[in-house]
């Protein structure tokens, strides 16, 4: 039996930036909290709970002073800095590059459409951290949507800046311009309203949905490592099963059943861009063991 671990497969840069950040602090010690897991894999947020980090809610920045707090790669709205100014706390900011750029992107074409009385809306998925973030850029005015019928938000009389949460499939993000643009047409004035969108997805994540298709193809069965609160970890997993049938998601190595490699002959074993690569390895290991 061959038992390949997909080499695409992994943190990306920003999530490794991220852990090595919170690796240097709890090395020399003392208190360090993270606001919400550091990412979405239950394994990797408790290995690093166990060296001491302390995950905390955005609301509870106001009472803590005098402290350490971690940013993840998410990247947080203007309020947390405004507080971890009021209460002296030191910021170690993991903010990922492509998503810092993304609000700064949110952040001067809100100031645009205030002038023009238009709006921000932004592909993404309500409530995520990512997403927050960038709500956080207009003042929470913006305008979120994740399917076709979110789209009922959006007033089609106003200018619209569109934007995506940087983790959101390429798929679904032409899916939603073509959508507004035909909304924009059946509801059309005498003046065509002025709708700019912005193709702002990290290219990073979004070149393993091919990469992906191909690792599925190739194997037997595929297993998927992933935390079941990662967006990217859930889309990807569908792009493998849409490929591959014996495609199984797990957290977990105690997840796994043996009856899934009967007659089997290759197995392939994947993950998010926030799955470890040493839990991928554990995975493999522990296949390995009975065969």
């Amino acid at each position: 039996m061959q038992i390949d671990i997909d080499p695409d497969s992994g943190f990306c840069f920003g999530v490794v930036f991220a852990i090595q950040l919170a690796e240097e602090e709890l090395k020399n010690g003392g208190k360090l909290y993270c606001i919400g897991d550091i990412v979405h894999n239950n394994m990797e947020v408790d290995r690093l709970k166990a060296k001491g980090m302390e995950i905390i809610s955005q609301s509870d920045i106001k009472n803590l002073h005098d402290c350490k707090v971690l940013i993840r790669a998410h990247g947080e709205p203007p309020e947390t800095y405004r507080l971890a100014l009021e209460n002296n706390i030191e910021l170690i900011d993991a903010s990922c590059p492509v998503v810092l750029k993304l609000q700064n992107r949110i952040r001067l074409g809100y100031s645009e459409m205030v002038k023009k009385n238009g709006q921000i809306v932004i592909y993404g998925k309500k409530g995520h951290a990512e997403v927050n973030g960038l709500v956080g850029q207009t003042s929470e005015n913006a305008i979120i949507v994740n399917n076709e019928n979110d789209l009922e938000k959006i007033d089609f009389s106003k200018p619209i800046y569109f934007y995506s949460q940087t983790t959101q499939s390429t798929g679904g993000y032409e899916k939603m311009v073509k959508d507004i643009k035909k909304l924009i047409d059946e509801n059309g004035t005498e003046n065509q309203i002025e709708f700019i969108a912005n193709d702002t997805i990290c290219r990073q994540v979004s070149h393993r949905e091919p990469q992906m298709r191909d690792f599925a193809a190739k194997h037997d069965v595929v297993i998927f490592v992933s935390g079941k609160k990662s967006s990217n970890g859930i889309y990807l997993y569908e792009v493998c099963l849409s490929v591959n049938a014996n495609t199984h998601m797990i957290s977990a190595v105690s997840e796994i059943s043996n009856d899934w490699f009967e007659n089997v002959e290759t197995i392939g074993i994947c993950g998010a861009t926030s799955t470890p690569m040493w839990l991928m390895e554990e995975v493999a290991e522990y296949i390995k063991s009975f065969y």
